[in-house]
């Protein structure tokens, strides 16, 4: 009986890169077999083979390596461009065939793709501003944030030092730009008035 195995890809225009998760795979015993659309592995009683695979590949230019954890395939695009998926649909889009009798014909019906691209641009571009009243940072303390953000970039070396070793070492209660004071030793920790200074772990 033959193992499944967990397997993912991430690809370019070119080449696309598959990862299968065969932990421990000895490389003696790893077979892959590269087909126009087919890749067939075989490490003993664990098996996977991807067909028919989204576009065509060029097996005589796709290898793979056996590392520790997975095993990495590289295959090679005949055709430039992203699948979106591994497995297609037969027959090969790129097969410059005759097109098949009207009896043969098979009708499926096809989800459409999302479009994630312009989901994402869709909720971007209807946020409103949030408001003050919202969103407490919007008002006061981005003022404050772009008021230290000027200093800062405004500052020479030693104030930019000394504003930088104040704030990380007293846990960003204290921020100085005196480089004189700071440089003497570690910034102590000041939490605001009835708060305690407790350390994580």
């Amino acid at each position: 009986m033959s193992t499944a195995l967990r397997h993912e890809f991430y690809e370019t225009d070119e080449r696309l890169t598959l990862s299968i998760f065969d932990k421990g795979a000895d490389a003696s015993a790893v077979s892959v077999q590269f087909e126009p659309r087919k890749v067939s592995y075989t490490n003993g009683e664990k098996t996977l083979v991807l067909e028919p695979l989204k576009g065509q590949i060029v097996a005589d230019a796709c290898e793979y390596t056996v590392g520790k954890v997975k095993v990495e395939i590289r295959l090679k695009k005949a055709a430039g461009g992203r699948w979106g998926g591994l497995i297609g649909e037969s027959p090969d889009p790129l097969a410059n065939s005759a097109a098949p009798s009207s009896s043969s014909v098979k009708t499926t019906s096809v989800k459409p793709k999302k479009n994630w691209d312009g989901i994402t641009n869709e909720i971007l571009t209807s946020e409103k501003e949030k408001t003050t009243e919202e969103d407490a940072n919007v008002g006061g303390d981005s003022t404050l944030n772009s008021f230290f953000q000027k200093i800062f970039g405004d500052a020479d070396e030693d104030t930019k030092r000394a504003m930088m070793k104040s704030y990380s070492e007293s846990g960003g209660t204290t921020l100085s730009t005196n480089w004189d004071e700071v440089k003497k030793g570690k910034v102590e920790v000041k939490p605001p008035a009835g708060s305690e200074w407790k350390k994580w772990n």
